[in-house]
């Protein structure tokens, strides 16, 4: 139409970019085709995410699969012209490309911009996943000093001499990954202001911590976290030993997330020493063993054998607590109300029930939970109690 507007190449330099940072790289590629303006705004783009889960490759082998996904990341590396601040990558573990990542951390390594790395792998089958060989993290990785969001999968993590820390990272997230206890705490040491820390993993995860490691030792590396996340199977490792109290309170730490069996002293033990060192927590979020045979023989009877782990506990912050794949045993009641006990603040307590509890035990559940015959420090308190 005679006079109609150009809007799509009117549009300001920096709106074209938002909407690039929101399109699967493929897409954005095809922008180049819209207008002469757009033609070379994808190469200036600051976030960049590779996902093989979008490659129309379906008919095609395991080869050209490869062959086009690597070829698209570094189409898009050797053309880029602007600061890459964001760098995303995911494969299928059936991706065999340790060489290909290594060339793409080394490109990324000269440039001193990046902020935010994340390296996944998937499979649609769990098995494969479980016994995934994970690669080793090459030493040129940690030249990027200036990251300040780390999210790993499925690697080995060994340390060079040479490395002297992340001291802008802000969020370090582990998953099912290969590490020892003393490479774990020379990286957290090494992270000044880190204020989010999730370590998360399956049963056949390595992670050599000792025989009487405990949570003392990490919470001496993460003086300034405000989220703590640990999965069970790294908590079984942790809880080795007999616990000793926190040198120092994590002040800082507002979120918790713990993923334990309560039948086990060592772990609930552990627990509540980070529950009372932590005065400041505005969130806990407990994830219990699904399956109590999976945990072994029980060795807690009950709170009143954790007494020095809990006395003088305060929490005059907490809003929060959730707990899932709750049983009703009794330690897992006597907890709740533990909870609900040090917390005037409390504003919710939401209590999503095992698969296996019957009605009548979640009428019993009920009973006891709004039954005011045990001290609660907050009556405005909001249960619920659901599947």
């Amino acid at each position: 139409m005679k006079g109609s507007q150009d809007r799509i190449s009117d549009l300001p330099q920096d709106t074209i970019e938002k909407i690039l940072t929101h399109m699967p790289i493929q897409d954005a590629l095809k922008t180049s085709i819209l207008s002469t303006k757009w033609r070379h705004c994808w190469k200036g783009m600051p976030k960049l995410v590779f996902d093989d889960k979008y490659l129309n490759t379906s008919s095609s082998s395991k080869e050209i699969k490869k062959y086009k996904f690597v070829n698209a990341i570094f189409h898009v590396l050797m053309l880029h012209n602007g600061p890459v601040l964001e760098f995303s990558i995911s494969i299928n573990i059936d991706t065999e490309i340790d060489d290909e990542i290594y060339q793409i951390i080394l490109h990324l390594s000269k440039s001193k911009n990046i902020k935010k790395f994340i390296s996944k792998f998937w499979s649609n089958d769990v098995m494969k996943l479980l016994f995934f060989k994970r690669y080793k993290l090459p030493s040129v990785f940690f030249s990027l000093h200036g990251l300040e969001h780390l999210h790993l999968t499925h690697c080995v993590i060994e340390l060079p001499l040479t490395f002297n820390g992340f001291i802008t990272l802000k969020s370090l997230k582990l998953c099912n990954v290969n590490i020892t206890l003393k490479t774990l705490q020379q990286l957290l040491t090494n992270c000044p202001i880190l204020e989010e820390f999730i370590l998360i993993g399956s049963q056949n995860n390595s992670i050599a911590l000792g025989n009487k490691c405990t949570f003392l030792e990490l919470s001496k590396c993460l003086p300034s976290v405000h989220v703590l996340k640990i999965s069970k199977y790294y908590i079984k490792q942790f809880a080795k030993g007999s616990m000793q109290k926190l040198p120092t309170l994590l002040v800082h730490l507002r979120i918790l997330f713990l993923d334990l069996c309560f039948l086990k002293q060592d772990e609930l033990s552990n627990a509540l020493s980070v529950i009372r060192s932590s005065p400041n927590l505005e969130k806990i979020k407990i994830e219990l063993c699904w399956i109590h045979m999976l945990c072994g023989q029980e060795t807690c009877k009950g709170l009143l054998d954790l007494q020095d782990y809990y006395l003088g506990m305060k929490l005059d912050r907490l809003e929060e607590l959730e707990i899932t794949s709750f049983h009703n045993h009794a330690l897992e009641m006597e907890f709740v109300k533990l909870i609900m006990a040090k917390s005037p603040m409390l504003k919710k307590a939401r209590i999503k029930l095992n698969s296996d509890v019957s009605v009548d035990q979640e009428n019993k559940i009920l009973r006891d939970l709004f039954r005011l015959t045990f001290p609660r420090a907050s009556l405005g308190v909001d249960i619920i109690v659901e599947r």
